[in-house]
């Protein structure tokens, strides 16, 4: 068997180039991109979805009389011969607005059997050939349904089969041809690149809308993520104070209870040894969830017991707060977890004042209820514009209201945030007195 692929390395590497873009522009235009979709069927209004038809419904009430009409009167066409082009250059402009290609594959064709019908009569002699002026006007026309619409390689391939029907055409009878077939290619050149330009910056705006969603939805994911971490940081410092009291009571409990049996004892030494290890897995555990920058934080985490100094920091900032806080509530009996948690919704909260309302008058109330619940209210009235600045050392978290919701849920709460008919805004949380685990 010859090798046929032998001569290959021997053809001009412009050669293989060309045959190549040949090769792939035919299946473009045997290929429609399209999948049936009308023009403009995504718009939001219905009568610009309409619209295309519409357009597409005037050119062909207007077209295919007139074509008709020209084609018996000016060029001696038989009457079903006329009727028969006209019907075939214009109609499919109402197949374009769905599929243009093949609307374009009718009417290119139409177009191409005029020109050679017109050259068999002599009643042309003088007037425009082969395109008249009603084959221009629907022709470009189809340019605008077919731009936005079909593949670069596509267009390409009309804007050269318009060419070169139009070379053809003139080396079949030079004399005849005059300059309409130049101004065809080059107007049908002109839509195309101008309809495909358009379509590339509409898609490049709809790829950059839905980026941005997507970095949107990344962003409140990673912000989530974020507090999550802070809240384990937070709570490791809770954890590990209490292992750290269970590690020693379990030590010390041979030596300040006497006569323990010795199963008691190996009973405290187990116990001792497990809570050494649940300390050393936490602190493993808490250097890879600490970051550079947040040694800061390894100092004892605040609670309801300090929320008197972040309410006079936010006075300081310029925000009129007051705290009311139950005498009949005893901070000391708090659950850690939740003692944590109220103390940072409040520094959100007034965080949250200071940076959207300042000045705006806020009122803090803790306390708790006959159903065991801690109640969390901060409520601040509209701006007056008469804010300093930031709290110190009450910047919040930095995540608001995603922080907040974490925090109440890992406490078993609830938290109800939302804007007041006055132009304030509420923060209520609501969590359990007793242990949530």
């Amino acid at each position: 068997m010859k090798d046929t692929k032998r001569h290959a390395p021997h053809m001009p590497q412009a050669a293989v180039r060309a045959r190549e873009l040949v090769k792939s522009i035919g299946v473009a235009l045997a290929t429609p991109t399209g999948h049936g979709e009308a023009l403009l069927a995504r718009a939001a209004t219905p009568w610009v979805r309409w619209l295309p038809y519409g357009v597409a419904f005037v050119f062909v009430a207007a077209l295919l009389p007139v074509t008709i009409a020209v084609l018996i009167r000016d060029y001696g066409v038989n009457g079903a011969v006329a009727g028969a082009l006209g019907t075939a250059q214009t109609v499919p402009l109402l197949v374009a607005v769905t599929r243009p290609l093949q609307a374009w594959w009718v009417i290119f064709t139409a177009d191409v059997a005029g020109g050679f019908v017109l050259l068999i009569g002599d009643a042309a002699e003088g007037r425009p050939w082969p395109w008249t002026p009603m084959v221009v006007v629907g022709y470009l026309a189809l340019m605008l349904a077919l731009g936005p619409r079909e593949s670069r390689r596509a267009l390409l391939g009309v804007w050269l089969m318009t060419g070169a029907a139009g070379a053809m055409f003139a080396l079949v009878s030079p004399g005849r041809v005059d300059g309409i077939p130049i101004v065809l290619f080059v107007l049908s050149g002109v839509l195309l690149l101008l309809t495909a330009t358009l379509r590339g910056r509409g898609e490049a705006e709809r790829r950059l809308v839905e980026q941005e969603t997507i970095s949107e939805a990344e962003r409140a994911r990673r912000t989530l993520l974020e507090e999550r971490t802070r809240i384990a940081r937070e709570l490791h410092d809770v954890v590990a104070h209490h292992m750290s009291v269970i590690t020693v009571q379990a030590d010390s409990a041979p030596y300040r209870i006497p006569g323990l049996p010795e199963p008691a004892r190996e009973e405290f030494a187990s116990i001792a040894a497990g809570a050494r290890e649940s300390l050393a897995e936490m602190r493993r555990l808490l250097a890879v969830l600490r970051s550079e920058g947040t040694e800061g934080e390894r100092a004892p985490q605040p609670g309801l017991d300090r929320v008197q100094q972040l309410v006079e920091a936010t006075v300081r900032a310029g925000v009129p707060a007051e705290l009311s806080l139950a005498a009949d509530l005893d901070l000391a009996k708090l659950p850690p977890l939740v003692d944590l948690s109220a103390y940072r919704i409040v520094q959100e909260a007034l965080a949250n004042v200071v940076r959207h309302a300042p000045g705006a008058t806020t009122r803090v109330s803790v306390g708790g209820d006959a159903e065991g619940w801690l109640n969390v209210l901060v409520v601040n009235g509209p701006a007056d514009g008469n804010g300093s600045g930031p709290v110190e050392g009450g910047d919040g978290t930095g995540h608001g209201l995603v922080g907040m919701r974490e925090r109440v849920r890992l406490t078993g709460g609830s938290l109800d945030t939302g804007p007041l008919p006055d132009g304030g805004f509420r923060v209520a949380a609501r969590m359990p007195l007793t242990d949530p685990s």
